[in-house]
C-alpha cells in the first residue's frame, strides 16, 4: 500500500511539471554539456514543434514581461502564423517598470528590438549572452543611453534580463536555429506586463503612461496577427505595420510620411479595440478606489530571499513585481510611499509631513492631470482617487499611429568576431510586406 502511495505522489508531481507548459523545467546536466553554442534543443521541445507544424529552422520572436516576470520564445508555423513554443521565468531583473533611459539607471530596456547573429555572445562570463540591441533608433531619437543590455545566464542583472544558465542554453538554441534557417533579424518585445486592459487600468496612474500606451499599439498587432509587426520610427516615436504613401521614408526624429494601415488589419483591431474598450469599463469598476503599489528592486527579492540560501553570493533572483506589489487604498498608498522616501533621506532630514512629496507627489501631479483642467489644483493621491475623475482607455489608434518593423530599420552594435558570422539584411525590394501574409 505504501508502495502504491509512493507511486501515485511521484507520478503526481510528474504531471505536474509537465504542466508548466514552459522550459523552466529545464533538467539539462550542464556538466555534460560538451558544446554550449551546439547544444541541440531537447528532444521534448522538437517533438512539440513538431506538433504544432513548426519547422525547426523557422523563425522566432521573443517576449518579456517584467511584472510577471516571464520570457516567451513564439515560433513560425508553416502558416507564417506564430505560436507559442516556451516559456521562461526571469530568474533576474533590476530597477523598476518603465523604459531605460540613461547608462548607469539599473533599467532593463522596454521597446522593439531586432536582434542579429551579431548579437549573440557564445564566450559571455555569463555563460551565454544575447545582446538586446539596446539603443535601438527610437531611443537614439530620444536621447536615452546605455550600453551591453543582455539576455544572459547566471541570475544577476544590473540593467539586463537574467536566466539561469539552463534557460538560457535553450533560448540560445532558439536563436541560433532559427538564424541558421535563414532569419536574419529576431524580435524582442519587452513590455512593462501583459497590455491587458486590466492591466492598463491598474497602471492608470504611472508616468510611463504615455509610453506604454505606443508599446501596446505594436502589442495589440501582434495579438490580432500572430506575427511580429514591423516597427518604424518617426516624429521620435514607434509607429507599427504602416504602408508609406508616395516615396517618402522613415527618418528617427523628422515628421513621419503620409501612411496608412493595410485595410483588412484595420478592420481587425476595430472589432479587438471594441472588446478591449468593454474589458477596460469593467476594469475601472473592479479597481475604483485602489492604487497599485509598485515594489521597489529590495522589495522584489525579499520575496525570493529564501531562494538564496546555500547559494554562490553572485546569485541573486528577483521575484515578480505582482508578487512584492498590491492594490491599496489611496491613504495607504501615501503612507507606503512616504515609509519609503523616509528610508531614503540621510539621517537627520526633515520630511514635509503635510503633503505629498518625491514619489507620492509624482503620482498626485499625475493623478492631478487625468482630472478635467478645472479640477488640476492641489490634489492629493486620496482626493484624486475618491474623485471620479477616471482616465479613460487609451484607443488603439491614439496619439500614436500603429508601427512597423524592418530589419534594417534599427543599427546594430559591430559584429562579434567569437559569434556567427552576421548574415546580411534582405532589402526593402526583397521583403515581401507584412500584410500580404496576413
Amino acid at each position: 500500500m505504501r508502495l502504491k502511495l509512493i507511486a501515485s505522489i511521484f507520478l503526481m508531481a510528474t504531471a505536474l511539471a509537465g504542466c508548466n507548459d514552459a522550459l523552466d523545467t529545464t533538467s539539462i546536466d550542464l556538466s555534460k554539456v560538451k558544446n554550449k553554442v551546439e547544444q541541440p534543443l531537447p528532444d521534448r521541445i522538437v517533438a512539440e514543434m513538431q506538433k504544432k507544424n513548426m519547422p525547426r529552422n523557422s523563425p522566432i520572436m521573443i517576449r518579456v514581461f517584467k511584472e510577471e516576470g516571464k520570457m516567451e520564445i513564439w515560433k513560425a508555423k508553416a502558416d507564417n502564423r506564430f505560436d507559442k513554443i516556451a516559456e521562461y521565468d526571469i530568474c533576474a531583473w533590476s530597477g523598476k517598470l518603465g523604459p531605460k533611459v540613461k547608462e548607469g539607471d539599473r533599467q532593463a530596456p522596454e521597446g522593439f528590438y531586432n536582434l542579429t547573429p551579431a548579437h549573440l555572445n557564445p564566450n559571455s562570463k555569463y555563460y551565454l549572452a544575447i545582446n538586446t540591441g539596446f539603443p535601438n533608433r527610437y531611443d537614439a531619437a530620444n536621447g536615452r543611453s546605455g550600453s551591453n543590455l543582455m539576455i544572459h545566464g547566471a541570475c544577476s542583472s544590473s540593467g539586463c534580463y537574467s536566466m539561469t544558465d539552463q534557460q538560457i542554453l535553450e533560448i540560445y538554441a532558439f536563436a541560433r536555429d532559427a538564424f541558421r534557417g535563414g532569419q536574419t533579424s529576431v524580435q524582442l518585445e519587452a513590455f512593462p506586463f501583459r497590455m491587458t486592459a486590466e492591466n492598463m487600468a491598474r497602471h492608470r496612474n504611472s508616468e510611463n503612461l504615455e509610453f506604454w500606451k505606443m508599446l501596446k499599439v505594436g502589442y495589440d498587432h501582434f495579438e490580432v496577427t500572430k506575427r511580429p509587426p514591423e516597427v518604424n520610427v518617426c516624429e521620435k516615436k514607434y509607429v507599427f505595420n504602416q504602408q508609406v504613401q508616395g516615396s517618402g521614408g522613415f527618418s528617427p526624429t523628422a515628421a513621419c510620411p503620409p501612411m496608412s494601415t493595410p485595410p483588412a488589419l484595420t478592420a481587425a483591431l476595430s472589432t479587438y479595440e471594441k472588446e478591449y474598450q468593454l474589458a477596460y469599463t469593467k476594469a475601472m469598476d473592479k479597481l475604483d478606489g485602489k492604487v497599485w503599489y509598485e515594489p521597489t528592486e529590495a522589495e522584489r527579492k525579499a520575496v525570493v530571499a529564501d531562494k538564496r540560501k546555500g547559494r554562490d553570493l553572485a546569485y541573486a533572483p528577483t521575484g515578480t513585481s505582482l508578487a512584492a506589489g498590491k492594490l491599496v487604498e489611496p491613504a495607504e498608498f501615501d503612507k507606503l510611499m512616504a515609509a519609503r522616501l523616509a528610508k531614503t533621506q540621510p539621517p537627520g532630514t526633515m520630511l514635509a509631513s503635510a503633503q505629498p512629496s518625491g514619489a507620492a507627489a509624482k503620482q498626485s501631479r499625475l493623478l492631478a492631470t487625468t482630472a478635467p483642467a478645472g479640477d488640476r489644483s492641489t490634489m492629493s493621491v486620496a482626493t484624486a482617487m475618491n474623485s471620479g475623475n477616471r482616465p479613460a482607455a487609451a484607443p488603439l489608434t491614439a496619439s500614436v499611429q500603429p508601427a512597423s518593423t524592418a530589419t534594417g530599420a534599427i543599427p546594430v552594435p559591430a559584429p562579434n568576431p567569437l559569434a556567427y558570422a552576421a548574415v546580411q539584411p534582405v532589402s526593402d525590394d526583397q521583403k515581401k510586406p507584412f500584410w500580404k501574409f496576413w
